[in-house]
């Protein structure tokens, strides 16, 4: 495990986006595994930076998102599918065929997770998995509990994510109580993941995940046994562990 600190927000995404713009020089098909959220907004801006002045292409990438909310449309301004349209695919060269985002608007759990996960093993298995890092030490929907969850699967949200996304919503009502995900197993399929994380907040969890022990209450600790994880987070998100080094 690589473990970067940035000096700040600007610095972590721009040395997160080099690292996702190496791999589409190396390889331009490549299959990349995305996340939503505040955190990687700001990486996504160098990618499309990047685009425009010709440096990278996403023509012939895939992508497969972590995770969206059961219950909502892809149009939804709150779904993940429009997150990531607003904040990468409308601004960049990729074919949004080629995107793929678990379908929220399907009721039938069973069938959406399995078609996901049947989908990410036909395209090959993912190139490069972007992660965030919850506060409490989730990734993608992946909460933490007694066991890692293996495959795509639908989660019921804590109340804690639930009032963290409440800020995003009219009300808290108004936030789905599920979600389909990526299971841990699936994660840890990828070839390389790169994890971003940033905030004062985010100082103690980061070195819970990253130094402390491997167990499924903190979900993301799973990650310290993959054999290829880039750990990026300002210095805010790096002031407990760099001390741990």
């Amino acid at each position: 495990m690589q473990i970067v600190i940035a000096s700040d927000y600007q610095e972590m995404s721009r040395k997160a986006a080099d690292v996702i713009a190496g791999l589409l020089r190396n390889k331009p098909d490549a299959i990349l595994g995305l996340a939503t959220g505040s955190t990687p907004i700001g990486l996504y801006a160098e990618l499309v930076k990047d685009c425009e002045a010709g440096l990278i292409s996403f023509k012939d990438v895939e992508s497969f998102n972590l995770d969206e909310y059961r219950g909502l449309e892809g149009t939804h301004d709150q779904s993940y599918r429009y997150f990531m349209n607003q904040n990468l695919f409308d601004h960049v060269d990729i074919d949004k065929a080629r995107t793929h985002v678990p379908d929220g608007s399907n009721p039938d759990s069973d069938a959406a997770c399995a078609s996901y996960e049947a989908a990410i093993a036909q395209a090959g298995g993912v190139d490069l998995q972007l992660l965030g890092l919850g506060h409490n030490g989730h990734v993608g929907f992946n909460e933490p509990a007694d066991h890692f969850p293996v495959d795509t699967h639908i989660v019921d949200l804590t109340e804690s994510t639930i009032n963290a996304n409440s800020r995003l919503f009219d009300s808290i009502d108004d936030v789905p109580r599920q979600a389909y995900t990526m299971g841990i197993g699936t994660i840890m399929k990828a070839r390389s993941i790169l994890v971003v994380a940033n905030g004062t907040d985010k100082a103690q969890i980061v070195a819970d995940a990253f130094c402390g022990p491997v167990v499924p209450q903190v979900p993301a600790s799973v990650l310290q046994l993959h054999p290829s994880v880039t750990v990026i987070v300002d210095a805010e998100a790096g002031s407990i562990i760099k001390d741990r080094l």
